[in-house]
């Protein structure tokens, strides 16, 4: 298949490093326009963890070598042909396609190119960078797509920035149809990774674990209040998180009106109302919430048990999801004791994220199996595409050879004093000749390096095949 991958990431390389790799904005579009000068397609995954290059090394480079396995009456290789009567574990690296030495060469020509690109001397980079080919790179591809490459095992996001890099190639019109076949076969398969394995069910951050909370305990979440106690970065996150799962209201109380008003500008919709509320108006407002989500930074307590139990009156005691993010707490931990209220404080949640990790790392045991598996059966349907290709050739010159054949028996027939019958004698023989010969060299090389079962896979497969005619 021809497929390589080059790249860095957070286990390879330092942040350092991989800030100075990185491909983003405007540098992408032209980097792929300058790698198609060179490969079959590409694809460029650029990431905070990773930057990594796709790649199929083109055809044309391994074209001499090609005409070289099929000049002698178009002889395939002899591993070829063993591989085509079993279910090879590298139909990517068939030396009838492509040979190891041109694949080494592209890799290094890539290296050079991002070295060159990014103005870095390569020799700096090259311990950082890993290499993968035909299969090998097929397998990292697939685990990267699924989350099991990621920093944080299982995660999903790392899918949607593959669909967005594989989006900008097509962009720029440098995917191939194999390379488009590849990406199908890859995604495919990491939806199955995530559908048939819970290597990314269980909630492993804070803001998921809190989403994940929500779920448990409210339904219709469209008729629910979401109430967020101070606008930093991690209320943000579990805003947005639990924005997301359609929370028809969202009201806001920060100290800085602006950070307040920026984040409600990102977490208004079509579906939900948002409003900003100064703090002061905490106690008022905390009737209105079925879920609660602080993290100030403030030394004091934001929402004290007589606050609660007031707000719960006010609400006839339906029921009211806590999550206390800061560190100090905001929310006295008496709250605790009071029915109708579900409070948790930063540790619960972590206690929760330890006990999910766990089970992921459980799970990624199944998913790499499973990865495994999905790459023999997508190695096993290229080989089927690959083999009509090749079919396609091989009948394609024979059938070269025997229109030369039959033109200069016609020329022969056109002249004086000939028979008809010796040209047609001497046609078909010549026609044999060149039709068994690949076979017939092919028996007696594997007869000379003591090859029995390519051998009787030979000659068996030629018997069934008289047989059929």
């Amino acid at each position: 298949m021809r497929l390589v991958v080059i790249g860095v990431n957070h286990k390879t390389a330092p942040v350092a490093l991989r800030e100075r790799l990185a491909l983003v904005g405007d540098d992408v579009n032209v980097a792929l326009k300058q790698i198609e000068a060179f490969t079959d397609g590409s694809v460029i995954v650029s990431t905070c963890n990773r930057t990594e290059i796709y790649a199929l090394v083109p055809q044309t480079s391994t074209s001499q070598h090609a005409n070289d396995q099929l000049s002698d009456s178009q002889l395939p290789n002899l591993q070829d042909v063993k591989s085509a009567g079993q279910s090879s574990n590298n139909a990517f690296s068939s030396s009838m396609n492509i040979s190891s030495a041109a694949i080494s060469a592209h890799i290094t020509k890539i290296k050079t190119w991002l070295a060159d690109f990014k103005q870095l001397p390569l020799v700096d980079i090259d311990p950082y960078l890993y290499v993968h080919r035909d299969t090998h790179a097929l397998t990292h591809w697939l685990r990267v797509a699924a989350g099991l490459d990621s920093m944080i095992l299982g995660e999903p996001q790392i899918l949607g920035q593959i669909k967005n890099s594989v989006h900008l190639a097509q962009d720029q019109k440098v995917l191939s149809n194999q390379l488009g076949w590849i990406i199908d076969q890859v995604f495919a398969a990491a939806k199955r990774v995530r559908n048939e394995t819970q290597v990314g069910a269980q909630a492993v951050s804070l803001s998921f674990a809190a989403a994940k909370l929500v779920t448990q305990i409210f339904d219709d979440l469209p008729s629910r209040t979401l109430l967020v106690v101070a606008a930093g970065e991690m209320n943000r996150l579990v805003a947005t998180h639990i924005a997301g799962l359609g929370v028809g209201r969202v009201i806001i109380c920060n100290r800085n009106p602006e950070r307040a008003e920026a984040l409600a500008a990102e977490l208004r919709g079509a579906n939900r109302r948002v409003d900003v509320r100064p703090l002061q108006e905490l106690p008022q407002v905390l009737a209105e919430a079925d879920i609660v989500s602080s993290c100030s930074g403030s030394m004091d307590l934001l929402i004290d048990k007589t606050m609660t139990i007031q707000a719960l009156k006010r609400r006839r005691y339906q029921p009211m999801l806590m999550i206390d993010l800061a560190v100090p707490r905001d929310i006295d931990s008496t709250i605790s004791r009071i029915d109708d209220v579900y409070l948790y404080s930063v540790d619960d949640l972590q206690h929760v994220i330890a006990g999910n990790i766990e089970q992921r790392r459980q799970a990624a045991v199944d998913a790499e199996l499973l990865v495994s598996q999905l790459v023999v059966e997508i190695d096993r349907r290229f080989q089927v595409r690959q083999v009509g290709k090749d079919i396609q050739q091989y009948r394609a010159c024979t059938q070269g050879q025997v229109d030369k054949l039959l033109h200069e028996s016609i020329a022969k027939l056109q002249q004086d004093d000939v028979s008809p019958e010796d040209i047609i004698t001497e046609l078909s023989r010549r026609l044999t000749q060149t039709l068994t010969h690949a076979p017939s060299k092919l028996m007696r090389k594997a007869a000379r390096e003591g090859d029995s079962e390519l051998l009787d896979f030979v000659v068996s497969g030629l018997q069934d095949a008289h047989r059929g005619h």
